[in-house]
């Protein structure tokens, strides 16, 4: 599974890209708004520490605006593709720059339909919200695992990218589920790294190193 980070922080990008684990970043409004800082300049930012797929989200709630901010996105660097809110609109933006080979994340995703819609379409990302699904009382990463089975039946190309990751266990179940991506936010990929066992055994193994040394 491939892990991108969710943020639009150049700061935590730059830390978890040096962890050598890093594929990817997915950006939105709020998180740029976050940042004080403007998209364009934002993800060229991104795009000089990161080289790997680069979500970039459109405003515009009509076809012709996605297509137009689409194309603009698309110039900043090679890897940048565009993120779509899932409705009429942004399947027909989609076929349009599916057709120019420019790459579309449907996002917003609640439904195995709205995914197979969205691949349909020509998305090369579909992003399924876990953790929002689980603050309704459904459970996130069972429409994950729909997905992901959709498309393996019919060999459908679209990666899987589950978004809205919580905690560590909504990672593990997207691992688990066969997702082709989980895109994490920065606080939760420092708690995958650590565990108590771990911090107990570094421990044990230092005390027992200065033991030795005065033996």
């Amino acid at each position: 599974m491939k892990i991108f980070i969710d943020t639009a922080n150049i700061e935590m990008i730059r830390e978890i890209n040096s962890w050598g684990i890093l594929d990817g970043v997915t950006t939105n409004p709020s998180l740029i708004a976050k940042e004080k800082t403007d998209l364009r300049t934002c993800v060229k930012k991104i795009s000089e520490i990161v080289d790997g797929p680069i979500s970039a989200e459109a405003i515009s709630l009509d076809a012709d605006g996605m297509i137009k901010e689409g194309r603009e996105l698309a110039k900043i660097h090679k890897n940048i593709n565009v993120k779509l809110p899932m409705c009429i609109e942004a399947l027909k933006a989609t076929k349009v720059l599916a057709s120019e080979n420019i790459d579309v994340n449907m996002t917003l995703i609640f439904s195995p339909h709205q995914a197979l819609l969205a691949a349909k379409a020509g998305a090369r990302f579909v992003s399924p919200f876990v953790g929002r699904l689980d603050d309704i009382g459904q459970v996130g990463s069972e429409l994950v695992m729909q997905i992901v089975t959709i498309f393996r039946n019919y060999r459908i190309d679209t990666e899987v990218i589950a978004a809205s990751i919580r905690h560590p266990i909504h990672a593990l179940e997207a691992a688990m589920m066969g997702a082709d991506i989980a895109t994490i936010p920065y606080d939760i990929l420092k708690k995958m790294v650590s565990h108590p066992k771990t911090d107990e055994g570094i421990k044990l193994f230092l005390a027992d190193y200065e033991k030795s040394k005065k033996s």
